[in-house]
C-alpha cells in the first residue's frame, strides 16, 4: 500500500477499527493521524498504536493526502464547510466518508462539485477484521480505488458498488443484518436459560455454534440451503424446528425487516 497520510476526523469505534487494521497490516504509524474534539478517545489511540493525534482539524487536513469523515451525519456539513475554510486546498484530496444517508450531492456542495470521494458503508465486525464494507466511487482513478480498497481490506471483505442506492441496499444485507443475528442469538440464549442453561454457559454456547455455523459456511462451497439440509433429518428435531420458523413466515418477516431498513435509509438520506 502506498504510505499515503490519512487524517480520520472522529475517533470512534468505526475510526478505531480502520485504524487498528491498518497499523496490524504494517502501515507506518507516522503516517496516521486521528482528530477529535475530546482527548480521552484521542490519548488510547496514540497509546495503542502510536499513531499522531490532535484536537486540530485543519492540521490533519493541510499534512494529509487522504481524508477520511468518521463525524455523526448530523455534523458533517459543519465539518467539511469548516474543514474548506480553514483548508482550502483539501478539495483536491481523496475524501473517504463512513457516514450513513448522506449522498455524494451533498459533499459536492460542502467541498465543491470536483471532489474526489468514497462513500463506505463498514460494519461494526470490522472491529474484529471480520466485517463487510460496501464501497461507492466518486470520480477516483483506478489507483485511488486500489489504495481505499486496501485501506479496508484490513477489516474484512470490501464490496465495490456500482450504483450509489445500492448503499441503502447494503446496509440492509451487511449493515444492519450483524443486529439481526444479534437478536436471532438472544432469542436462543433466553430459551436456553429457560431450558435451565446458566446465563453464562448459555451465552458461550450460543456464541460458539453461531460461529461454528458461520466459519463453516465460509469454508464450504455448498449454498447455505444444503448446509441446513445437511443438518436436518427428514422428521427429526431440527426439521420440526425448520418447520415451526416457516409456519411463522420467517422468510417473509426478514425480507419485510430487510426492505423496511432500506425504505428508513432513504428517508433519512432526505432528511439529513
Amino acid at each position: 500500500m502506498n504510505e499515503n497520510t490519512i487524517a480520520f476526523i472522529g475517533a470512534g469505534n468505526m475510526a478505531r477499527a480502520v485504524i487498528a487494521a491498518l497499523v496490524k497490516q504494517g502501515y507506518p504509524t507516522a503516517n496516521i493521524i486521528a482528530t477529535n474534539p475530546t482527548t480521552p478517545k484521542l490519548a488510547a489511540l496514540a497509546a495503542d498504536f502510536g499513531i499522531e493525534v490532535t484536537t486540530d482539524n485543519i492540521k490533519a487536513v493541510k499534512l494529509a493526502d487522504v481524508i477520511v469523515l468518521c463525524v455523526k451525519p448530523q455534523i458533517m456539513a459543519e465539518v467539511c464547510q469548516a474543514l474548506l475554510v480553514g483548508a482550502p486546498e483539501i478539495h483536491e484530496k481523496l475524501f473517504v466518508t463512513v457516514a450513513a444517508g448522506l449522498p455524494v450531492a451533498h459533499y459536492q456542495r460542502w467541498l465543491g462539485n470536483e471532489v474526489r470521494l468514497v462513500r463506505a458503508m463498514p460494519n461494526t465486525p470490522a472491529q474484529v477484521g471480520l466485517g463487510v464494507t460496501g464501497l461507492f466511487p466518486h470520480r477516483l482513478s483506478n489507483y485511488e480505488k486500489s489504495f481505499v480498497d486496501q485501506l479496508f481490506t484490513g477489516c474484512g471483505l470490501t464490496c465495490w458498488l456500482q450504483q450509489e442506492s445500492q448503499i441503502n441496499d447494503i446496509i440492509a444485507v451487511t449493515g444492519s443484518a450483524p443486529a439481526y443475528f444479534f437478536y436471532f442469538m438472544q432469542a436462543i440464549e433466553q430459551t436456553a436459560q429457560q431450558l435451565g442453561f446458566a446465563p453464562a454457559e448459555a451465552r458461550a454456547m450460543v456464541a460458539q455454534t453461531a460461529l461454528g455455523a458461520a466459519t463453516l459456511a465460509s469454508q464450504s462451497e455448498l449454498s447455505f440451503a444444503e448446509l441446513r439440509e445437511q443438518v436436518t433429518s427428514k422428521g427429526g428435531t431440527t426439521h420440526q424446528a425448520i418447520e415451526t420458523f416457516r409456519e411463522g413466515q420467517l422468510e417473509a418477516l426478514v425480507e419485510k425487516a430487510m426492505k423496511a431498513a432500506i425504505a428508513r435509509a432513504e428517508e433519512m438520506a432526505k432528511t439529513l
